[in-house]
C-alpha cells in the first residue's frame, strides 16, 4: 500500500474491530481471557496505525511498550506526552497469556481494565490520522 495514510486506516479498522469485539465479549459477560486479547490487539494495531502513518517499518512485535516509545518519538509534543500517560504496557502479556496460558483466567475486573486501557488509546490515535 502506497499511501500512508491509507496503511494507517487500515491499521486502525483492525483496532476498532478488537475493541468493539473486547467490548461485547465485556458486557455479555466473557469470556474474560478473550476480552484481554482483544484489548492488547486493539492498542497493538492503534499504535501500529501510527507508525504507519509515518512510513515507518512495522515491527513484528506484541511489546506494547516499545511500540509506545516509538510512536511518542513521531508524535508533536502534546500527542506524545497524552500516549507517554497511558500505561499500556500493562496489556502486553496478554497478547501470549490469553492465548496460550491455560491458568491465565482473568477476571470481569481485569478485563473491564483493559478494555479501558484500549478505550484510551483508541479516544487519542484516531484524531492523528486526520486529513490536515
Amino acid at each position: 500500500m502506497n499511501d500512508n495514510r491509507a496503511h494507517a486506516r487500515a491499521w486502525l479498522a483492525k483496532a476498532e474491530n478488537d475493541l468493539v469485539a473486547a467490548r461485547r465479549l465485556l458486557a455479555a459477560d466473557g469470556p474474560f481471557d478473550a476480552v484481554c486479547f482483544h484489548a492488547q490487539q486493539a492498542c497493538e494495531k492503534a499504535l501500529k496505525a501510527v507508525l504507519a502513518l509515518a512510513d515507518q517499518e512495522i515491527p513484528r512485535t506484541h511489546n506494547l511498550a516499545a511500540l509506545q516509545a516509538c510512536c511518542i518519538a513521531l508524535l508533536q509534543e502534546t500527542a506524545a506526552a497524552a500516549l507517554g500517560s497511558l500505561d499500556i504496557a500493562v496489556l502486553t502479556p496478554y497478547a501470549i497469556e490469553a492465548r496460550y496460558d491455560a491458568e491465565f483466567q482473568p477476571d470481569r475486573q481485569a478485563a473491564a481494565d483493559a478494555c479501558a486501557v484500549a478505550e484510551q488509546v483508541m479516544s487519542l490515535i484516531p484524531p492523528l490520522l486526520v486529513e490536515p
